[in-house]
């Protein structure tokens, strides 16, 4: 009986030594499965942050591209920014430059309506001194001519007595 017991306690031992090893193989088999399992979120989550990061560089290359015709965009902007303040700059010395000749114009019209007015009442002044010397040169070729019809009276009168005296 000794062996029997000896085998009963080798089968015991045996038995529980196999119980160790599958209690500590399920719990490293329970290990690996959680470990694949938080490996395959892993990857899945690396697979999705991979998928965002290529989304987010084909954004950032659009938003490249974007801001590069922007920046060309802005650079015609400027220009034509620039122009148009030129321009503005030129048309207000153009404008400043019309307004000064207006106002010389202006004045050089004012200044000429004032020497035409000298002018006509000297005109008028001249007229009227003209048709009083007319006036005086008619009554004087009019008493010129009343002398001198006289005077043909008078000769004609001393020829007609020197007639009717001589012998």
């Amino acid at each position: 009986m000794k062996l029997h017991c000896i085998n009963l306690a080798g089968v015991l031992l045996l038995l529980g030594i196999s119980i160790a090893g599958w209690r500590q193989n399920r719990a490293l088999n329970l290990d690996i499965n959680r470990l694949e399992e938080q490996t395959m979120t892993q990857n899945n989550k690396i697979a999705d942050q991979e998928k965002s990061l290529r989304e987010a560089a084909s954004d950032l290359n659009e938003f490249k591209q974007q801001l590069g015709r922007a920046e060309i965009e802005l650079q015609g902007d400027r220009a034509k920014l620039l122009e148009s303040d030129r321009k503005a700059v030129q048309l207000t010395s153009e404008r400043d430059q019309l307004k000064s000749n207006v106002t010389n114009w202006a004045n050089a019209v004012a200044a000429r309506d004032a020497r035409i007015g000298e002018l006509g009442e000297q005109s008028r002044a001249l007229t009227e001194k003209l048709n009083e010397s007319t006036g005086k040169f008619n009554a004087l070729a009019t008493n010129y001519n009343l002398v001198v019809k006289e005077l043909n009276e008078l000769r004609a009168h001393i020829t007609a007595t020197n007639a009717n005296h001589t012998p």
